[in-house]
C-alpha cells in the first residue's frame, strides 16, 4: 500500500529537482556567458600607440581649497604627474546647494590655488568640480530638481560665478542621472554656452552605457538608475566639451571581468562620442570595499589596460581621448604607478 505514494513522492521529487535545476541554469547560463564575453573582451594586447593622448584629468578634492593642502601638497602632485599627459584637474568647488546656488565661501581660495598651478604646472587647466544629488518630483527636498527651470537657471549662474573667479571650466557630476532625462539635456543646453562664452570649457561626469540592450529598463525595476542607453550617452557627448565616464562601481568580483567591461565601455563610448568632444575613462583611485566595489577586482591597472584594448579595436587614431583619476586623496603610491606605467608619459 505504501508503494505507489512512495513512487508518487519520488517523481514529485524528481519534478521538483528538475524545476530547481532549470531555475539555476537560467540564472546561470546568462552569468557565465557574460563571464566569458567579458573575460574574452580583456584577452589580447592593446596597440602599442595606445597611449596617452596629452588629455588625461584627475578629480581632487575640496582639501585644494580650504586650506588643508599646501605648497608641499602640490610639489608632490607636480611630482606624480610630470611628464604624463595631465591636462585637467577637477577641483571640488561645491557643492552646489539644493537650489542650484552656489556660496562663494566655497570657493574662496581659488584664485590662489589657480594661480598657484599655472606657476607650478604650467599647460594645466583647473576646473570647478560641482556638483549635488539629484531629487527626482514626490522624492522631497533633500537634493536638486532639475525639473525646476529655476533651479537650472541657478545652476548657470553658479557656473558663470567659477569662471569669474579664475576657473577654466566647469566638471558638472550630479547623480543620479536617469537615462533619456530631457531636463538634463535642457541644463547642458545652457550650461554649455554660458562656460564657452567665458573662455571655458564644460566637462560632465557620465554613468556608464548598458552593456547590453536595455538593461537600464530591467535596473529600473530594482531601483538603480545606473545606466544610460547608448542614445542618450551620445546626446548628452553632443552638449560637452568633455565627457568622462564613471566606470567603476561595477560590483564585478574579478579583475578579468572589470577590466573586460571597462574595455566594453570604452568601445560603447567611442561610437557614440563625436569626435570633437573629448571622451576620458574613469580609473578607480579608491578602496573602499562594498558590494558595489570590489577593490582587489576594481584596480586602476585593469582599467588602464581595458581602456587600451577599447581604444585599440574601436577607434586606435582617436586623439581625443584620455583616462580621468578618482579620486587624489585616496590613491595610493600602486595606482599612481598604473597610471603612468600602463597608459604611458609623453616626452
Amino acid at each position: 500500500m505504501d508503494r505507489p505514494k512512495t513512487r508518487r513522492g519520488g517523481v514529485r521529487r524528481r519534478v521538483l529537482t528538475r524545476l530547481a535545476l532549470a531555475l539555476v541554469l537560467l540564472v546561470a547560463l546568462p552569468l557565465v556567458t557574460a563571464g566569458s564575453v567579458l573575460r574574452a573582451s580583456y584577452a589580447g594586447s592593446p596597440a602599442a600607440d595606445a597611449v596617452t593622448r596629452g588629455r588625461d584629468a584627475v578629480w581632487l578634492g575640496h582639501a585644494w581649497l580650504d586650506g588643508r593642502r599646501g605648497p608641499a601638497d602640490l610639489a608632490e602632485l607636480k611630482g606624480r604627474i610630470r611628464g604624463t599627459g595631465m591636462r585637467d584637474l577637477y577641483v571640488h568647488a561645491g557643492p552646489l546647494e539644493h537650489d542650484g546656488t552656489l556660496p562663494p565661501t566655497a570657493y574662496a581660495n581659488a584664485r590662489a590655488f589657480i594661480d598657484s598651478v599655472h606657476r607650478e604646472l604650467p599647460g594645466l587647466r583647473v576646473q570647478a568640480w560641482l556638483g549635488d544629488k539629484l531629487v527626482r518630483p514626490g522624492e522631497g527636498s533633500g537634493g536638486l530638481r532639475l525639473d525646476s527651470a529655476p533651479a537650472r537657471a541657478a545652476v548657470v549662474e553658479s557656473a558663470r560665478q567659477v569662471m569669474r573667479a579664475g576657473f577654466e571650466g566647469v566638471h558638472l557630476d550630479v547623480e543620479p542621472v536617469r537615462t533619456g532625462d530631457r531636463d538634463f539635456l535642457a541644463l547642458l543646453d545652457a550650461l554649455h554656452p554660458a562656460v564657452r562664452s567665458a573662455g571655458g570649457v564644460l566637462s560632465v561626469a557620465a554613468q556608464q552605457i548598458d552593456p547590453v540592450p536595455a538593461l537600464h529598463a530591467a535596473a529600473r525595476l530594482v531601483g538603480s538608475p545606473k545606466w544610460w542607453t547608448q542614445r542618450y550617452f551620445g546626446q548628452v557627448a553632443r552638449r560637452t566639451d568633455q565627457i568622462a565616464v564613471m566606470s567603476y562601481d561595477t560590483a564585478l568580483p574579478v579583475e578579468s571581468l572589470y577590466g573586460g567591461y571597462v574595455a566594453q565601455q570604452t568601445e560603447l563610448a567611442l561610437q557614440a562620442t563625436p569626435a570633437r568632444t573629448d571622451l576620458l575613462m574613469g580609473l578607480p583611485f579608491y578602496h573602499t570595499d562594498d558590494w558595489g566595489h570590489q577593490g582587489h577586482a576594481e584596480t586602476a591597472a585593469a582599467a588602464v589596460r581595458g581602456a587600451r584594448l577599447g581604444l585599440t579595436r574601436e577607434d586606435r587614431g582617436r586623439e581625443r581621448f584620455g583616462v580621468a583619476l578618482y579620486v587624489d586623496f585616496a590613491a595610493t603610491e600602486d595606482d599612481w604607478r598604473a597610471y603612468r606605467k600602463g597608459w604611458g608619459t609623453r616626452g
